[in-house]
């Protein structure tokens, strides 16, 4: 599991003023995402958790408007590139729902759901980070 020390504060400082219904859910999602690579750092981007590895952002966490469910959009950064011609990992993971090949969503509607894809979730987001890691 993650360390409190890999948390962000100012995230939790974020998160704490937001009053969002899905609180729960986001912290479970963000001890997850977090241990499922050292390197990552957590902060705050699009109004809501985001992840950087290398320093390049790769998932971020929807939360706004405050809606009854948590997406996280798997994507390779802000700036637009050039589509890849086959989607960037193979898991065939039903969770994922591709937007493009290059960006991909799953989102979680209860904590049941986090806790029953949170191994197939840090297998995604190790499949992700060494997809997007050049």
């Amino acid at each position: 599991m993650a360390e409190e020390s890999n948390m962000n504060g100012e995230v939790t400082d974020f998160l704490d003023v937001q009053n969002h219904p899905f609180r729960n859910e986001i912290e479970q999602l963000r001890i997850c995402i977090l241990s499922s690579n050292a390197a990552l750092k957590e902060n705050i981007k699009w109004n809501g958790p985001n992840y950087s590895f290398n320093n390049e952002d790769r998932i971020t966490m929807k939360i706004q408007p405050p809606i009854k469910q948590v997406s996280l959009i798997f994507h390779r950064g802000v700036k637009k590139q050039i589509q890849p011609k086959e989607k960037l990992i193979l898991n065939k993971s039903k969770m994922l729902v591709w937007k493009e090949n290059d960006r991909a969503v799953i989102t979680f509607k209860s904590l049941l759901d986090i806790e029953n894809g949170k191994v197939e979730l840090a297998d995604i987001v190790a499949e992700w980070l060494q997809a997007t890691k050049n």
